[in-house]
């Protein structure tokens, strides 16, 4: 077993800035990595994937791990809620009935939405010449087209991301007070928010859109059951919060690595089928969820380590798609590459509600950006947050050339 050289809660800002090179050898030297704080780091594909599996020996059930970090607060009611952080049976429930937002039909009835939106968008930088990707562009599609999915009025859709950032950001390995208070603020403001748009849905149901689940949500049953007001306003927030935030970060970093590599862009525009398998690559390369976690239920062994019951393992994404006895050279950031299992939508009964959704909006985005602008420059250097669970540029400029 390592000395105590990488711990989780304490990252360097080397790390923040390149988390792959670190995880690279850490993987190498101990692939199952006791942290200083007693959990285990797991960088190696075949373990994630191994602990994907198996949902009833890898709890996703929050409660003991969030209790001592959020106490008795709107935020740990949140993220013990959430359909991410729930078991079977609750989770076959909830899953199933949140499930309805995300059909083959509801899906299809977005695709003009979103050929429009990035037409508009698109519209914006050929006149100004520049754009600035987060503001105008990766945060603006996926945040409208969730919100489109449930109804928010566009004048309200101004407090989405500061709230999401918030209760997103309390996921965080270490937080301070403030960071704390933001993200119970947000979830109590989030809530009430939630209560009344569903009460004028219900009051006004002409009003609604014909793409809007929230009623459906709202009504839907399985085997005689709704979700509970609780039940129902987490998972609201949840696809909020989630249905943007991956897709953000994907688009952004999409953006980015084609164009430190312009021989992708030109292979896509010779190609256009590659689309698919450019997304997927955009998705391995630069996971936007950087770390899954689970609690072994009993006592478990990965890689000849023992991990302990009740203990935390803490599923390195970033690391497991950069796994090389997975994917062969996998520093290389290549748009035709086949097969891609990467993890970065998750696995098994926890696989991404959303992930369908996510991967229409950045084909298309990316699609319509390069034909239509194949020769874009980065005008400063990316700007990497310095988060550990989500990989996020927060800001970039490009320019047309």
């Amino acid at each position: 077993m390592m000395t105590a050289e990488f711990d989780l809660q304490n990252v360097s800002d080397g790390y923040l800035a390149d988390p792959y090179g670190v995880l690279a050898k850490l993987r190498a030297k101990s692939p199952v990595y006791r942290n200083p704080d007693g959990t285990f780091v797991l960088t190696g594909y075949d373990d994630i994937v191994q602990t994907y599996r198996d949902p009833m020996v890898w709890s996703s059930d929050k409660r003991a791990t969030f209790r001592p970090k959020f106490g008795n607060t709107p935020l740990f009611e949140h993220h013990t809620n959430s359909v991410v952080f729930i078991d079977p049976p609750n989770h076959t429930r909830i899953r199933r009935l949140f499930q309805s937002a995300f059909t083959r039909k509801a899906l299809e009835a977005f695709v003009p939405r979103i050929t429009s939106l990035v037409d508009y968008y698109l519209d914006r930088l050929e006149d100004q010449g520049q754009m600035e990707v987060v503001e105008e562009f990766s945060f603006c599609l996926p945040i409208e087209v969730v919100c489109d999915l449930l109804g928010v009025p566009r004048q309200d859709r101004k407090f989405i991301r500061g709230w999401a950032n918030a209760i997103l950001t309390a996921l965080e390995p270490t937080l301070t007070q403030k960071q704390f208070d933001s993200g119970n603020q947000a979830v109590g403001d989030f809530k009430q928010y939630l209560r009344d748009l569903i009460a004028h849905r219900r009051a006004y149901p002409d009003d609604a859109q014909d793409t809007e689940v929230l009623t459906v949500l709202a009504d839907a049953k399985t085997d005689g059951e709704r979700l509970t007001e609780m039940e129902l306003l987490h998972q609201c927030i949840f696809m909020l919060n989630a249905g943007h935030e991956t897709s953000t970060n994907m688009i952004t970093h999409g953006i980015h690595e084609m164009l430190q590599n312009p021989d992708q862009i030109n292979s896509l525009s010779e190609n256009p089928n590659l689309i698919e398998p450019m997304v997927e690559e955009v998705l391995r390369y630069q996971a936007p969820i950087q770390i899954n976690n689970r609690r072994a239920t009993s006592d478990q062994i990965l890689s000849g380590v023992t991990i302990p019951e009740n203990t935390t393992v803490h599923m390195m994404i970033n690391a497991a798609n950069r796994d090389p006895a997975q994917f062969p050279d996998p520093d290389l950031f290549d748009i035709t590459r086949r097969p891609n299992r990467h993890l970065s939508f998750g696995l098994g009964i926890h696989i991404c509600a959303g992930n369908a959704l996510a991967r229409i909006e950045a084909q298309m985005a990316f699609q319509r950006l390069f034909r239509r602008f194949p020769k874009l420059a980065l005008k400063s250097s990316a700007i990497i947050a310095p988060r550990v669970r989500f990989r996020e540029i927060s800001s970039m400029h490009i320019s047309v050339t």
